[in-house]
């Protein structure tokens, strides 16, 4: 009586361990994975996106356009849209970012009062600021 009851108990513990490995062998192991460095995005320019910064070709530095440009919103059909273009000033100059270009675009004007023009973009000084393309408002802003 007493083998047998030591036989079912070593086999009892040979099964549940056999089943905890075979367990083991199941799970996933985990890649090798590289820390990421916080701040560690800076582009060519050394401007560091994930602190709000871009490169300002106007100014030659990195900005942030929520403190240092003029904000315009998408005024297009009359809709209501949550896209927003920015405008750096300096001098007769004038530096448009839109969410729809990967470039700035430099705009220039002729003298004080005068529209900033480039191609078929127009920025007027009416109300604040209206920004068309090809005639068409496409921005407006303070």
């Amino acid at each position: 009586m007493k083998k047998i009851f030591l036989f079912s108990i070593i086999v009892g513990l040979s099964f549940s361990c056999a089943k905890k490995v075979s367990e083991e062998n199941k799970a996933p192991k985990a890649k090798d994975q590289r820390a990421t460095v916080v701040g560690g995005d800076s582009d060519a320019h050394g401007c560091k996106a994930s602190a709000g910064y871009t490169w300002s070709e106007l100014t030659k530095k990195c900005v942030r356009l929520f403190e240092a440009g003029t904000k315009l919103s998408h005024a297009e059909d009359g809709k209501t849209y949550s896209t927003v273009a920015y405008v750096i000033f300096e001098g007769n100059k004038a530096e448009l970012f839109l969410d729809t270009q990967k470039e700035s675009i430099l705009l220039e004007r002729k003298s004080e009062g005068d529209s900033w023009n480039k191609g078929d973009y127009q920025l007027i000084p009416w109300k604040g600021y209206v920004l068309k393309k090809a005639g068409k408002i496409i921005y407006t802003g303070e």
